[in-house]
């Protein structure tokens, strides 16, 4: 398996608005960021990635861009990141800048000049289409695809204007990039090189796989049921006809000449020929995407992401072992992570946050991230164990992302009238509202969480268990076990020092498959056999050791500062959410 700086990378994504705010209007900042990189060089960061800080409306938080050569003004100036990148480069990091290239925001002057006329220069830069009438001549969209961040309603926006429907797959102050036109594709190229030349290292690519639909546009299956009116129309742009060629494009046109790191954010694809095709080594387009089985594995098969179900150790057990293994065999490359802006917190989602067990939970799957193959990705706050906020917050005053105020709009429509119902979507928003990764950054046990000065109100409200989970607690911790950031720490130097193992590594999950246990042998060249057990039950268990696999000795684990003091042979006796690392003799 060939190296490469970006594989080895430890990436650490900001989310702006939340990280740091430094001239007091409640909003996060560059430079917050900046002030805040000797931490993010003492956790082991390598590379920062910030999601969108170019000129927006903030109708979807930033991915509504409206100049993609300018910093908005709520995140500072050019200089500013300019200056962010020259600190970074003084610490040997590195920036990755978000290109949201699917759609653009409706106040960017490449949309206001499309939709002026028909006959506009870049009337074709966008996806214009006339409309279907009802009996009484009233437009309707095009076809029944659903809005991805609000399926009650159309991807079709109508302006009324010019008498047509624009394509707005996420809502309507987002129309879509028309990619068959290959003045936008060169526009693209342009907007990607500005910033390379300018410092970034690469791009996190958002929803990539979109950029090709279907030209036909022809109804999606009625997936939602016979009594919706608009239904998921995926199957006629995730992975569009043209996507690997306009990709291809991008490679050779830009990032080749660059040696830029690329991850593609691809919802919806599960094709393994299709994944690997994108990322093979030499001949794939990106580096890596972000495949999201894991952060998929609560919801419902083939319904929207707001929903709920049930899921097991062993469908986890499953996921990762598919992945690590398609990616040795087939010369491909892993994004590893459980969090991001999109999703809620890891320890609230995968284990236990309550306070007896939210450290224990949270340094668990750090165990698990910081020795599985690929390049790793930790999202703000997750280094501390930050977890989902209360259920007693307000659905319509504390919940601000577009996302969830559609969802529980449409819950109220449809089910004031069953309070039973209702609570089950609730549950749905409490669980799942991509708003509990968007909280305030929590520094310290000050006023506001030291995200913003005392008298500013934040912009979102700060979870309310600032006072003990924070980072400035975390950084003294003293004691016989370590604090999350610390545990974080330690398990992101051992990944650099074994690279061979963790990164570059031979995988094999091992043991039976288990109610509550799932291990794994990860091997390297140099640094030998390394066993990784991990609990993820609340409930103690005894686990036997596999035949064939001897441990030489425990070397962490995260219920103690130093080595664990377990059983080598038999069985081992596990604690809740317990993890162990072990050296293995051979």
């Amino acid at each position: 398996m060939s190296e490469a700086w970006w594989k080895e990378a430890i990436v650490y994504q900001v989310y702006p608005s939340s990280f740091k705010d430094t001239n007091k209007d409640g909003w996060g900042d560059i430079k917050g960021i900046t002030s805040k990189l000797d931490y993010l060089q003492n956790l082991g960061i390598d590379v920062v990635w910030v999601s969108p800080m170019y000129k927006s409306p903030q109708a979807d938080m930033g991915y509504d861009i409206s100049d993609y050569k300018a910093i908005d003004p709520i995140y500072g100036t050019n200089d500013d990141l300019a200056h962010l990148q020259s600190e970074l480069k003084k610490r040997g990091m590195k920036l990755m800048m978000d290109l949201v290239v699917n759609h653009t925001s409706d106040q960017h002057a490449w949309f206001l000049e499309s939709r002026s006329s028909r006959l506009s220069r870049k009337r074709s830069w966008y996806i214009w289409k006339d409309p279907h009438r009802d009996e009484d001549g009233k437009p309707l969209p095009p076809n029944n695809w659903s809005q991805i961040l609000g399926e009650a309603n159309s991807a079709w926006t109508y302006d009324a204007g010019t008498d047509q429907y624009y394509l707005s797959l996420f809502t309507p102050e987002q129309p879509d990039l028309n990619w068959e036109n290959a003045d936008v594709r060169a526009a693209v190229h342009d907007v990607m090189k500005y910033w390379l030349e300018k410092g970034a290292c690469g791009y996190r690519m958002d929803v990539i796989n979109l950029i090709s639909k279907d030209q036909r546009f022809p109804d999606a299956e009625p997936s939602l049921g016979p009594d919706k009116k608009y239904h998921p129309g995926g199957k006629y742009f995730v992975n569009g006809p043209r996507m690997h060629e306009y990709l291809q494009e991008i490679k050779h046109e830009v990032l080749e000449k660059y040696g830029a790191i690329t991850v593609g954010e691809m919802p919806g694809v599960r094709d393994v020929d299709e994944i690997v095709r994108t990322v093979k080594s030499g001949t794939g387009e990106l580096n890596m995407i972000f495949i999201f089985d894991i952060v998929d594995i609560d919801n419902v098969p083939g319904k929207v992401r707001m929903t709920l179900q049930d899921w097991s150790v062993k469908e986890l057990r499953c996921i990762v072992d598919r992945w690590q293994r398609i990616m040795v065999e087939r010369d491909g490359w892993n994004s590893v992570f459980c969090e991001n802006h999109d999703n809620p917190r890891s320890v609230s989602r995968y284990t236990d946050d309550s306070d007896e067990y939210r450290t224990y939970g949270a340094t668990l799957l750090a165990l698990m991230q910081t020795t599985l193959n690929g390049t790793l990705y930790i999202y703000q706050g997750e280094e501390l164990g930050m977890r989902n906020f209360p259920k007693s917050w307000d659905p319509l005053k504390d919940y601000k992302d577009i996302e969830a105020i559609n969802f529980w709009k449409k819950s109220l429509d449809l089910y004031s009238d069953s309070p039973k119902e209702l609570a089950k979507q609730r549950k749905v928003l409490e669980r799942k509202a991509r708003d509990h990764a968007r909280t305030p950054m929590q520094w310290n046990a000050g006023t506001n969480a030291g995200f913003t000065d005392e008298g500013v109100e934040p912009w979102m409200r700060v979870n309310d268990d600032y006072q003990e989970v924070n980072a400035e607690n975390q950084l003294s911790k003293e004691g016989e076990e370590l604090s999350v950031w610390q545990f974080w720490q330690r398990g992101l130097a051992n990944r650099k020092m074994h690279k061979d193992v963790f990164t570059y590594g031979d995988f094999e999950t091992v043991g039976p498959q288990s109610e509550e246990v799932f291990a794994y042998v990860r091997t390297g060249t140099e640094s030998g056999k390394w066993l990784i057990v991990l609990n993820f039950s609340g409930k103690e268990v005894d686990w036997p050791l596999p035949v064939g696999v001897k441990v030489e000795g425990w070397m962490a684990g995260n219920y103690t500062k130093g080595k664990p003091d377990k059983d080598l042979e038999m069985s081992i006796a596990l604690r809740p959410w317990e993890g162990l690392l072990g050296k293995c003799v051979g």
